[in-house]
């Protein structure tokens, strides 16, 4: 198991971060995701839930599809819950193809910064497990760093929703 963190502030309102988020797909600077679905979402005690669908596509190299398979199209489920009263925004995301060989749960935190409440906190985890392949920490070590990579191009995604 490898765990990955990151803290980000953005010179944004939470509130502008918030809307933001939720316009982030599609986009030109993150092309493998093609679908996001409602599946369901309500209001509970004033806070906002969501589940969702998120399909993308990824182009594995021919080693990773000899080892967990072939398929073009991956799924994720996505938590979320905007809270307006604590103005905290919280989603909760974890695949759901290969879940059983190649497990990543994220979890994202936007909340107002303690010091400036005119910008915007993100606090992020990843925790990328991978069972039953050789060489798993080797993966779990690439799984980790593509995640780092990812999450600066989705920051700057958010900016230009």
């Amino acid at each position: 198991m490898k765990i990955w963190t990151n803290e980000h502030t953005f010179n944004h309102p939470w509130e502008t971060i918030v809307q933001a988020t939720w316009r982030k797909y599609p986009n030109p600077m993150n092309t493998a995701v093609k679908g996001i679905d409602v599946i369901d979402r309500k209001v509970e005690n004033g806070i906002l839930k969501s589940h969702r669908l998120i399909s993308s596509q990824w182009g594995l190299p021919n080693w990773a599809r000899s080892v967990v398979g072939s398929t073009n199209i991956f799924y994720a489920s996505e938590r979320s819950e905007v809270n307006p009263i604590t103005r905290q925004m919280t989603l909760e995301t974890t695949n759901l193809t290969y879940g059983h060989v190649i497990a990543v749960d994220e979890r994202l935190c936007y909340q107002p910064h303690p010091e400036d409440n005119s910008k915007t906190l993100l606090k992020q985890e990843a925790v990328v497990t991978v069972r039953g392949i050789p060489l798993s920490s080797y993966v779990e070590n690439m799984l980790t760093s593509k995640i780092s990579h990812n999450a600066g191009k989705r920051r700057a995604t958010i900016l230009i929703a």
